[in-house]
């Protein structure tokens, strides 16, 4: 049984809410494009944004990881770390009072993803090669 597409499905529940929260936001701030200088607006629009920018690529690199026959504990490893730090992110960046222990770890645990994935498969391949 595959394991990403189960947390795949979990990130795109939080991207829809992350969504619907945008939206709402520009719906209640009669705010139609753009942030129109109000901070909550900017950062409502960046933590989703900066998901859409995230996810797809750390996502699709766990799925090749997988794929490639990886222990289905690391599959499961990397993909709650991306969906806990793009929960922390979200979370760290909504508040106008930020604490940044909470952005910061966030983009940790992401950017652990996304390395960690890549490593794995550069070195998968590289053992292929060599053996």
């Amino acid at each position: 049984m595959h394991i990403v597409p189960f947390y795949a499905s979990l990130l795109a529940l939080l991207f829809a809410a992350l969504s619907v929260r945008t939206l709402r936001m520009r719906r209640h701030l009669k705010i139609a494009i753009g942030d129109a200088g109000n901070q909550a607006m900017l950062r409502a629009m960046r933590v989703h944004s900066n998901f859409a920018e995230y996810v797809p690529l750390s996502l699709l690199l766990v799925y090749f990881v997988e794929i490639r026959g990886a222990h289905s504990l690391l599959v499961h490893a990397l993909a709650s770390c991306l969906l806990a730090g793009r929960a922390l992110h979200a979370f760290g960046v909504s508040q106008l009072e930020e604490n940044y222990r909470y952005r910061v770890s966030g983009m940790g645990m992401t950017l652990t993803t996304l390395v960690a994935a890549s490593a794995y498969l550069v070195w998968s391949y590289a053992s292929q090669l060599s053996a």
